[in-house]
């Protein structure tokens, strides 16, 4: 799905971020990117946002080269990116909007894109907000508006869901039901689910393949697999425990 060729790009002229990166991604895997801060994380997040754009090199999702945000791809930020005036359903609402606006030319909206505002009741019920449609951020824990961010992507049936630390502000116990909640809408959906993350225990728990990058230039790319994440009880078993301490040696 994602193919990422020969990569070269800075913020300056001192210091590339990625120098002739590599990396690939198959349609509904689950990565999570870790590694040290300024390490280029969200900066890959946003280049596959189509945010921003290679100095060098390509970005290519479903064989065409990003040039500017694509329709289905969902991007969740880490500060929620919610409107304070705008009530929950009015939030959630708010990518069908933009998506009315511009109409399905291809590029800006898909030419589904009417068929989203019937589901964000759907998805504010699925995720928990039912009794919260008509409440402003302000009136909400952090758990409520990262869901609401949830659903706000999620009405618009992405098939690419990008996530920046969607969790880190968030307590522990909120932090994993939500881990928990995007594994299951992640299987539920046949997500391709990308996560940057500075938590080694999130990463653990999010991505069946983990991203490292290190400190800038990143030249090559390193991959730790982590097979046993679906299964029951992971984030209680031996193997979790053991990819933590892999992951902790390895950056």
């Amino acid at each position: 799905m994602i193919e990422v060729k020969n990569l070269s790009f800075s913020y300056s002229t001192d210091q590339p971020v990625f120098d002739e990166f590599n990396w690939s991604v198959e349609r509904g895997e689950a990565w999570a990117i870790l590694g040290p801060s300024g390490c280029g994380k969200s900066t890959l997040l946003y280049l596959l946002a189509g945010l921003r754009t290679p100095q060098q090199g390509q970005v290519l999702i479903d064989g065409k080269e990003m040039l500017q945000p694509r329709p289905n791809s969902g991007l969740i930020i880490q500060d929620f990116g919610l409107l304070p005036w705008a009530t929950v359903k009015k939030n959630s609402e708010l990518g069908f909007n933009i998506r009315r606006f511009y109409g399905p030319d291809g590029k800006h909206a898909p030419a589904n894109a009417q068929s989203a505002l019937g589901k964000v009741d759907q998805w504010l019920i699925r995720l928990g907000l039912s009794e919260q449609m008509d409440k402003f951020p302000g009136q909400l824990s952090g758990g409520q508006r990262q869901r609401t961010a949830i659903a706000r992507t999620l009405a618009l049936s992405p098939d690419l869901l990008l996530m920046d630390e969607p969790f880190s502000s968030l307590d522990a116990p909120t932090r994993e039901s939500l881990q928990e909640l995007v594994l299951q809408l992640w299987h539920e959906e046949q997500l391709t689910m990308i996560t940057v993350t500075h938590s080694i225990e999130e990463a653990a728990i999010l991505g069946r393949k983990i991203l490292l990058l290190q400190q800038p230039p990143n030249h090559q790319v390193q991959v730790i697999h982590n097979p046993d994440m679906q299964q029951p009880g992971f984030r209680y078993s031996s193997a979790y425990q053991q990819i933590c301490q892999h992951l902790r040696e390895s950056i």
